[in-house]
């Protein structure tokens, strides 16, 4: 060992056995504060859980949460019935229209519905 990790060694022993004192005052007040603690942690147990849709609210980041995603959710669903022009129309799927379609000049006939 070093001469300066030997009086490195000499003060953290020091440090050890010489513990300072609580003050009392200090004491008091941390028992006064822990009891204040205990006490309202008593008072918030006896209210009602909330419910489930509040809870469902509030991790969507609240009413202001809840209305982005309801706007966002009726954008796509217009954007998803009314597409532009250069987007592919779902109501031919959904009304069953036939349509044809080319997979790099693979014969995709076997795909098609033959009814």
């Amino acid at each position: 060992m070093t001469e300066d990790e030997k009086q490195l060694d000499q003060l953290l022993t020091q440090a050890r056995q010489s513990r300072p004192e609580l003050p009392d005052t200090l004491a008091v007040r941390i028992l006064t504060d822990a009891e204040e603690v205990r006490l309202g942690q008593k008072t918030l147990a006896g209210k009602p859980a909330r419910s489930l849709w509040t809870r469902i609210v509030d991790g969507v980041g609240g009413w202001r949460g809840m209305g982005g995603l309801v706007a966002a959710s009726a954008a796509g669903v217009w954007i998803g019935f009314a597409a532009p022009g250069f987007l592919p129309d779902p109501a031919t799927y959904i009304y069953g229209q036939e349509t044809s379609f080319v997979l790099a000049d693979l014969d995709t006939s076997f795909l098609e519905d033959t009814e």
